[in-house]
């Protein structure tokens, strides 16, 4: 599935011409998702490559981003990623409460950029951190900073006057179970 981000209302991002993300949910509770953030490459702060490990505060810099949930209860998964190949996976209780490292058995995260294109594909195994069955209904977002430090922030909607990928209006794509 095909998604275009759009960028928050209050902010400017005069490097990036658009960001987009190609989603595929695979059998074994598998989350595979590939970022394109196309634009002046060399405008943006983008973190170098490193040994690939979970780290927390990626938002803080150029990072992409999913929010998951399964079912209609209010507990959710934050998944982050850098193109540095570093990661993060959070499981909230609800709304911004009750977050807690998510149980992830595997993660692949790599990274390539060009003058015009900065493409990031991330594949992550969420069966020890979401319940089996149903459908998953996802957020996805991205941070993306300028190298005057400025941070603009992209999402499938933005439901508040700040940005705030935690909003349980965010969870708009629906991804049904593979069969």
């Amino acid at each position: 599935m095909h998604a275009a981000l759009s960028l928050h209302p209050a902010n400017q991002a005069p490097a990036v011409t658009g960001v987009e993300v190609e989603v595929e949910r695979r059998a074994g509770g598998v989350l595979a998702l590939r970022y394109r953030l196309a634009g002046a490459i060399g405008d943006l702060v983008i973190p170098q490559a490193s040994t690939s490990a979970r780290t927390d505060d990626l938002w803080r810099r150029t990072c992409f981003e999913a929010f998951v949930r399964a079912g209609a209860g209010p507990g959710y998964c934050e998944l982050n990623f850098s193109p540095s190949s570093q990661w993060a996976a959070y499981r909230f209780t609800g709304e911004r409460t009750g977050m807690a490292p998510a149980e992830i058995p595997t993660v692949a995260v790599a990274a390539a950029s060009t003058g015009q294109t900065l493409e990031l594909s991330a594949t992550i195994d969420l069966s020890r951190a979401l319940p089996a069955g149903g459908p998953w209904r996802l957020g996805l977002s991205a941070v993306v900073e300028a190298a005057d430090g400025t941070l603009s922030y992209w999402a499938l909607t933005h439901r508040s006057a700040q940005p705030d990928f935690h909003h349980p209006e965010s969870f708009v794509l629906e991804l049904a179970e593979p069969a």
